[in-house]
């Protein structure tokens, strides 16, 4: 039927039209941002998902800082440990020499002098080992702990180490010296002690620091797996997308050409009059 008042014809071009139109906005965002699912609209369900992944990336971020920090602190506690262990084998070297009985006093109080700088020196290097405000050899703290999760409820902890001089690892006391082969003699048997001491407080330390490194190593995974995972459920597939695009641009051509000659429709009535 023929008629000018309503062009179903041109009302069904339109609506197909302005379906082409609205498929290709969204195929020109997905190409434009490379997500197929940018904001809730698109997939309330999936975005949700995604967001909460994303969360954790961020926390894993500073799961991942935090290792570093405290990685950083108990690197300095054992370059301070590695330290006061060559120091204390140069101690034992002087002496050992000392307590020569052949030797004569004014070359035995050389070395006591030589001997009182190197023990000072390891009172210097306990009160420099620190790290962003953090000593974990002079005894002011008895451990650090690293967050090692994304909802922060566990954490890695490293005991210190207490390297102070006179205490239960460096039994050699701030003030020792020698004056005599007797007194020489003796303090080889403290430094010896402090050593074997000295030498487990390193190895607990480097313990520390290794499971520091491993659990960051597997956090980088973990935020990797994530990404990944994020990606998969909202990035677009722009090779699909792309052909997509070519399609409903043809299909949008078409539209036009369909609601032009729907829209034609009407003049032809004037025909039936002439």
């Amino acid at each position: 039927m023929a008629t000018i008042n309503t062009n179903a014809g041109a009302m069904v071009a339109l609506q197909s039209l302005n379906r082409t139109n609205r498929d290709l906005e969204t195929v020109q965002a997905r190409i434009n941002t490379g997500l197929a699912v940018g904001s809730a609209k698109d997939n309330g369900g999936v975005y949700a998902i995604a967001q909460s992944m994303r969360a954790d990336v961020r926390s894993y971020v500073a799961v991942a800082q935090s290792l570093d920090l405290s990685a950083s602190t108990v690197d300095v506690a054992l370059a301070g440990g590695e330290a006061i262990s060559d120091t204390l084998v140069e101690m034992k070297e002087k002496a050992l020499a000392a307590s020569d009985t052949s030797l004569d006093q004014a070359s035995r109080d050389a070395l006591n002098e030589d001997f009182k700088a190197l023990r000072d020196q390891v009172g210097k290097i306990v009160e420099t080992a620190e790290f962003n405000g953090t000593n974990l050899i002079d005894g002011s703290k008895s451990q650090i702990a690293a967050l090692a999760s994304a909802s922060g409820s566990s954490s890695i902890t490293i005991a210190a180490e207490d390297l102070s001089q006179g205490g239960a690892v460096v039994t050699l006391s701030a003030t020792a010296s020698f004056a005599s082969a007797g007194e020489a003699s003796t303090l080889v048997a403290t430094i010896e002690t402090s050593l074997n001491n000295l030498n487990g407080s390193l190895a607990r330390l480097g313990t520390g620091s290794k499971s520091l490194g491993v659990h960051k190593a597997f956090i980088g995974k973990l935020s990797d797996a994530l990404e990944t995972g994020i990606g998969n459920l909202v990035d677009a597939d722009l090779a699909k997308e792309s052909a997509h695009l070519q399609s409903l641009q043809v299909k949008q051509q078409l539209g036009v050409q369909a609601l032009s000659i729907a829209n034609a429709t009407p003049s032809t009535v004037l025909g039936y009059f002439r």
